[in-house]
């Protein structure tokens, strides 16, 4: 029998035009759309999966990865459980600007122990960045990889259930009784997201 153990919040970044809102309309809705427009500050979608007898409920934020909109995505940071950081295996720059994103990740993101997963989309198309590049990327910054190709499908479920069983595999970033004796630790009630139902 399945049990229900809450809400992960479930950040995708990265630069702009990659495809990370193609990304999660393939994951959540099974589509995939050649002619989707740039995302305008967030985009969300909720989704239920089951993962080892668990149903989780994803709440998935696509953030624009355009630098006019930059100064909306810190509060988007707040109370996520998982962050998928995605590069276009086509172009390399997008790729090269891993390192800005990371930042961004180890700035904002306020659970400790979120789980971190890159994914190297795009991989339908002619590469430019190969997969070694990006396992080796991945494993000196502690994060789950994958690559993927929402036009195709390949990767896409995949990553989200990795990412997802990580989170339900780390219950100090979702577990209410493991993290009411350290609320202290966080300056009272670690009620920086409380306002969102979702955090």
């Amino acid at each position: 029998m399945s049990s229900h153990i809450g809400t992960f919040k479930i950040l995708i970044i990265g630069d702009s035009g990659i495809g990370k809102s193609s990304l999660m309309m393939r994951f959540v809705d099974g589509m995939f759309d050649p002619e989707i427009s740039a995302t305008i500050g967030v985009d969300f979608k909720v989704k239920t999966l089951n993962v080892e007898g668990n149903n989780v409920k994803l709440a998935i934020w696509d953030t624009a990865g355009q630098e006019k909109f930059r100064t909306l995505t810190p509060s988007y940071y707040r109370g996520a459980h998982g962050v998928i950081l995605v590069y276009d295996t086509s172009v390399r720059q997008t790729f090269s600007n891993l390192d800005t994103w990371r930042q961004e990740i180890d700035t904002y993101v306020t659970k400790q122990n979120a789980v971190r997963m890159l994914v190297g989309n795009k991989i339908d198309k002619q590469r430019d960045v190969q997969r070694d590049e990006g396992e080796r990327y991945a494993r000196t910054h502690k994060m789950l990889f994958i690559e993927s190709s929402a036009k195709t499908e390949e990767g896409v479920q995949d990553a989200f259930e990795e990412l997802v069983t990580k989170i339900v595999q780390t219950p100090e970033l979702w577990d209410a009784s493991y993290q009411s004796d350290r609320l202290d630790l966080n300056g009272g009630g670690g009620a920086a997201g409380g306002a969102c139902s979702y955090c």
